[in-house]
């Protein structure tokens, strides 16, 4: 249900060019878990899980991230305590430090005052997550510098940092670069 960890499955990294000459490691994790459903699929029998075998994810280290980009993440102490589980997780970056970000009564997300085109949520996530978590309808979170404001596509079984606050730079392990269909 709220377990949103994501397993490290390869820990040899591979170094690749980036733009301008910089270079980033990637590595390649296991999606366990359906907060980022359907975007990123978690394996059957596993709860809300759409996919016969789970996703792996390419995750290039230390790439600057941006608002909108699948991102993998140590968990922040506050997320430990609320969801119950420790370790990587994988959210989408909705909003930068700094910015305010608040959810009305149907579920969806404005990042100062303007509402964020989220083509990868549907309307009946949007109807779920107002069932399953109606205290965060008409909230209101400003973003601390430094840390940024992940949510999961499927709102409804993301434990993400509408319940905890911000992510540190610092745990942000880097973007997801490439989907691996299970």
């Amino acid at each position: 249900m709220w377990l949103t960890r994501v397993v490290v499955l390869l820990a040899v990294g591979l170094v690749v060019a980036g733009c301008g000459g910089t270079s980033y490691r990637t590595y390649k994790f296991q999606v366990p878990s359906s907060s980022m459903e359907p975007t990123l699929n978690c394996a059957r029998p596993g709860l809300g899980c759409l996919g016969a075998t789970a996703d792996h994810v390419i995750v290039d280290v230390g790439k600057p991230v941006k608002r909108g980009d699948i991102v993998v993440f140590d968990t922040p102490h506050a997320a430990v305590m609320d969801c119950g589980e420790g370790g990587t997780f994988v959210k989408r970056l909705v909003a930068l430090p700094g910015e305010t970000v608040s959810e009305d009564s149907e579920g969806f997300i404005s990042i100062n005052g303007k509402r964020l085109a989220e083509p990868y949520v549907s309307a009946a996530v949007h109807r779920e997550d107002i069932n399953q978590h109606p205290e965060y309808r008409n909230k209101t979170w400003k973003v601390p510098g430094g840390e940024y404001f992940m949510i999961g596509d499927n709102r409804s079984q993301s434990c993400d940092s509408r319940q905890w606050g911000g992510v540190p730079r610092k745990n942000i392990v880097g973007p997801v670069v490439k989907i691996i269909r299970g």
